[in-house]
């Protein structure tokens, strides 16, 4: 039996891939032991148990970035939280420890090292965060979602994706997705989202010109997020939904979709081949905007700054771009060409190389 400790979490971008490949794992081996590391703080303390994964918590320790009394203490506790990882390495006779990022990934990786235990790197986004900067030194691969990303020797495996995205028929769906949220069938789509949280540029910019949207004769799926009490334009057409919990179909409903570039929401964007005006996130390191550079690079996508969504942008290029099939068409088809959908039997297959190094005394750590 082979047993997995899987660390990462805090954010979807995340978590989400670390169950994408525990679930993989699962499906081929149901005798495989997953453990999943994480901390009490980020998204993993409801997501992973909810999945019927076990969870080990970890001390959140962000790395100090500036002289401070909690910069003086995070030696002593990070020593401290390595020694509790270590302590589950060895208790639970863990084969590879395969990491996300996020704050428990950092320990997980120095325990794993120091146990002669092997590690595999899964970086999401394009601008990689410091803990598998750190991490990726003494790993025995490292995956990278998208190509370009700076870690040296990174091999580009794309992002793990849920099954029901790597499954998705587009076009066998469309019409149960568009009678699911109560679309017009034969109108075309626009879905706008920004995420779990929503993004008020996006809110905003496109409410404002709901008319005008729905009088070129499209119509607009607009899911909101959960933290902008923006009022429902009221126009007919256009459809508010504050949460969605069925982005499947969401995405079968939608012949262009305008969206944050979170690297999970591009690589399902990309590999399902939907065209997509990107509105990257500002804040933050700016990985949002790399996120987007491969697929806007191959013609699948646009990239669109907050304060461009104004009513002179859809009306000057929005509209004409839900207007035009074939465009919509070779935008599609570009873009399914920069994605993928295997990034999570991609991801393990380097996992087993490595298990299988380790077994045969040829990997190095």
């Amino acid at each position: 039996m082979t047993t997995y400790l899987l660390a990462g979490g805090g954010t979807a971008g995340h978590v989400n891939p670390l169950l994408a490949l525990a679930d993989l794992i699962t499906k081929r081996d149901p005798n495989a032991e997953i453990v999943v590391l994480g901390t009490q703080e980020g998204l993993e303390s409801r997501l992973v148990p909810e999945r019927g994964y076990e969870l080990t918590t970890i001390a959140k320790l962000p790395f100090p970035r500036r002289p401070s009394g909690y910069a003086l203490k995070f030696p002593a506790r990070y020593a401290s939280t390595v020694k509790t990882v270590r302590k589950v390495i060895r208790e639970r006779k863990v084969d590879v420890v395969v990491g996300f990022g996020g704050y428990a990934s950092a320990p997980a990786y120095t325990a794993a090292k120091r146990e002669r235990i092997p590690t595999v790197i899964h970086e999401a986004n394009a601008k990689p965060g410091m803990a598998n900067k750190l991490g990726a030194r003494s790993a025995a691969r490292v995956a990278v979602t998208f190509a370009g990303t700076p870690i040296a020797g990174a091999i580009v495996t794309g992002m793990p994706l849920r099954p029901e995205i790597e499954s998705l028929d587009l076009q066998a769906l469309r019409a149960e997705a568009r009678a699911h949220f109560g679309l017009d069938p034969n109108r075309t789509t626009l879905l706008a989202t920004g995420g779990s949280l929503g993004a008020r540029a996006i809110n905003e910019g496109l409410s404002r010109s709901a008319t005008e949207i729905t009088a070129s004769g499209a119509q607009v799926l607009h899911v909101w997020g959960g933290l902008n009490e923006l009022v429902d334009p009221g126009v007919d057409g256009y459809h508010v939904i504050e949460y969605c919990d069925r982005m499947d179909l969401a995405f079968a409903a939608a012949d262009l979709v305008v969206s944050r570039a979170g690297s999970t929401t591009v690589s399902e964007i990309a590999g399902l081949g939907l065209p997509a005006v990107f509105v990257p996130y500002a804040v933050g390191n700016g990985e949002q905007r790399f996120n987007a550079a491969g697929v806007v690079e191959a013609g699948g996508a646009l990239l669109v700054e907050d304060e461009e969504i104004t009513a002179d942008w859809v009306s000057g290029e929005l509209v004409p771009l839900l207007q035009d099939a074939d465009r919509l068409a070779d935008m599609s088809q570009r873009a399914r060409a920069a994605g993928s959908l295997d990034g999570t039997a991609q991801l393990l297959a380097l996992v087993d190389d490595v298990l299988r190094e380790r077994a045969t005394g040829n990997g190095s750590l």
